[in-house]
């Protein structure tokens, strides 16, 4: 028999959680105009909208917020995180940002210009948002079983090298300042990039002088999938194998809100001294100091701890394992999620789970508002609403994947949470039939996701038929 694991950690304070009744969540979800993101926290039961800022820090990280060093310039916290970033990650210089796109703002502005072409493993919404702002193309050049929701493979987040030198043929490698390369992706569901990959993709652009810069946001779960699942690297530590994946790259964009640990605060970590140079002049304008970045010492301080937390195996291997358990359920109960299950979050494919629905239809949102009127549980949609609009056609981005991602805040909820999620999923598949689509009735000009209203394209206006309400009201409430 298998023997079960616990938490690696133990419970020191506690929040308490309400839940609101079926009409409550009914009116708070016709407030948020059906978007998810606009619901108020106070009126959400299990909130895994994002991982991202939502960590449960630890009691060392909360005891370091009171060494915090609050001066302007040259702050003793600054280089407490300096140290942590080039022992841990190897860059040889950090700019510090507010968050990951911060770091994004800068890198495009400083790489990009018009007529740029940026390949990446997949898009993901404010780093495209701020390649394309800057003129630059996003070109993905992800491998093609990354599209394919129910294909079991285990480094999906590779980067197709054909893709990646097909485009270097087609538009000169000048024209392609660098290559973004996510690990993981989060957009096909948390995936990996095998250490193999990152090797050949850092030795093909060498050849061709292109940098590789890294979204390194979730750079921890991606190095525990290589120890996990590529031959090789079963007895080296997390640590290790992160040191060895970031040496493929020439910098990275850092969200510290995910593998960092942290609720708020980001880097931007290069090895080149010409284009560390231009960050430390251009973090003056947008985020603040070169020496804080838009963070405050107590951020530095508890990003420094976070960062050596993150790498401890026994943590990273709960982190994984506590998604898994999510993910398991949910396919053991027959509903459609992404395979194999990722990182940060079990990825709901909402074609195949509301197949009913035309992709104009809005199948993630509207199934990402469905949950939260079933059970009040929170959830992100990752399809049609967050591809936008292609700039030159005004036509929908049309992704191949309509998912809905439950995240999973880091050290927050027990597997108990997890077990209110999935008997809300199973009630909700079994009258997947009565979920209407969705309309957009507000639509922002970038990063819609955000801030879009919709509202129910059924006759009654809501977003389940009265049948299927009824059934969550009794059981719910």
């Amino acid at each position: 028999m298998k023997r079960r694991t616990a938490e690696p950690f133990k419970i020191k304070a506690v929040e308490p959680l309400k839940m609101l009744n079926f009409e409550e969540r009914k009116e708070a979800l016709k407030k948020a105009g059906y978007n998810t993101f606009l619901i108020d926290s106070e009126d959400v039961y299990i909130d895994l909208l994002t991982d991202s800022g939502t960590t449960a820090m630890s009691d060392k990280q909360w005891g370091v917020l009171m060494v915090g060093d609050e001066a302007y310039a040259g702050s003793k916290s600054w280089h407490k995180l300096e140290k942590a970033v080039k022992e841990i990650y190897g860059y040889q210089y950090v700019i510090p940002t507010h968050q990951g796109r911060g770091a994004e703002n800068l890198l495009s502005q400083m790489k990009i210009k018009e007529g740029d072409y940026v390949p990446g493993n997949m898009y993901f919404t404010t780093t495209r948002a701020h390649q394309e702002l800057n003129g630059g193309t996003f070109v993905d050049v992800i491998i093609d079983e990354a599209h394919d929701s129910l294909l079991d493979h285990p480094f999906k987040g590779n980067i197709d090298l054909n893709k990646l030198e097909n485009l270097i043929h087609e538009v000169g490698a000048e024209k392609i300042p660098y290559v973004c390369l996510a690990v993981t992706v989060n957009l096909a569901g948390g995936q990996p990039v095998s250490m193999e990959n990152m090797r050949q993709v850092y030795e093909l652009c060498q050849r061709h002088g292109i940098d590789v810069m890294l979204d390194a946001t979730r750079c921890v779960e991606n190095a525990y999938f290589i120890k996990e699942r590529e031959a090789g690297y079963e007895s080296t530590s997390v640590a290790e194998i992160l040191k060895e994946m970031l040496s493929y790259s020439d910098g990275c964009t850092m969200s510290g809100k995910k593998d960092c640990l942290v609720n708020i605060g980001g880097f931007l970590a290069m090895n080149d001294e010409e284009l560390y140079t231009r960050a430390r002049e251009l973090v003056v304008l947008y985020e603040g100091m070169p020496s804080y970045g838009g963070m405050s010492g107590r951020d530095m301080e508890a990003m420094a701890q976070g960062i050596y937390e993150s790498i401890d195996d026994n943590y990273i291997a709960h982190r994984i394992q506590q998604v898994r358990y999510l993910g398991e359920q949910l396919i053991e109960a027959g509903i459609p999620v992404v395979k194999p299950i990722g990182g940060h979050a079990v990825f709901l494919d909402a074609r195949e789970f509301l197949p009913h629905l035309q992709q104009e239809d809005f199948p993630a949102q509207a199934l990402a508002a469905a949950l939260y009127l079933d059970s009040g549980v929170r959830s992100m949609e990752r399809g049609i609403v967050s591809g936008g609009r292609n700039k030159a056609t005004g036509e929908h981005n049309k992704p191949k994947l309509e998912l809905v991602r439950l995240t999973i805040p880091r050290r927050v909820y027990t597997n108990n949470h997890m077990d209110v999620v999935v008997d809300s999923i199973i009630a909700l598949y079994e009258k997947r039939d009565h979920i209407a689509g969705l309309q957009m009735t507000y639509e922002p000009p970038t990063l819609r996701f955000f801030n879009a209203r919709f509202t129910p394209l059924s006759k009654s206006g809501e977003i389940m038929g009265e049948t299927a309400a009824h059934a969550s009201a009794s059981s719910a409430t």
